[in-house]
């Protein structure tokens, strides 16, 4: 396996968007057009990056960093990731969060927040293990856990 990182862009964004999922992973996850928005709604403070293995792409990871954002939360903090569902359990989601913590040490910031919905077959064992703790809760029930650096 051999993983790389690349921004987003016109020659990658059809095979993020066709990435699939594993059956219940739908319901924590919002369509990836969404996440793909906020690079057109707000170009400055978003980060988005493919990860490829060889020329495939098999994963997807969008981030903000808004040091004026209202809310310590959204400062700097995950928005989305997902792995293709052929090639999740092979790392490829804690090499895009490991790169992504890099990001947050390179702009000199303190702490990676993620703001997610708990439950089976959810996202939360996924963060637990890559290194998010959680820190709190939204008002609509959500988990935030954050990775300090």
């Amino acid at each position: 396996m051999t993983l790389n990182l690349v921004e987003l862009s016109a020659a990658t964004i059809v095979a993020v968007n066709t990435m699939s999922l594993k059956p219940g992973q739908e319901q924590f996850l919002a369509p990836v057009s969404y996440g793909i928005a906020a690079t057109v709604i707000n170009p400055s403070k978003a980060w988005q990056r493919v990860v490829l293995d060889g020329d495939d792409v098999v994963g997807f990871v969008s981030a903000s960093f808004d040091e004026e954002a209202p809310s310590e939360h959204f400062r700097s903090v995950l928005l989305r990731i997902n792995v293709d569902a052929d090639d999740q359990g092979r790392g490829i989601g804690r090499f895009a969060v490991e790169a992504l913590v890099e990001e947050v040490r390179r702009r000199g910031l303190d702490h990676l927040t993620v703001i997610y919905e708990a439950g089976e077959g959810g996202p939360e064992a996924f963060f637990h293990r890559v290194g998010f703790t959680p820190v709190g809760e939204t008002e609509y029930g959500e988990v935030v856990a954050e990775i300090r650096v």
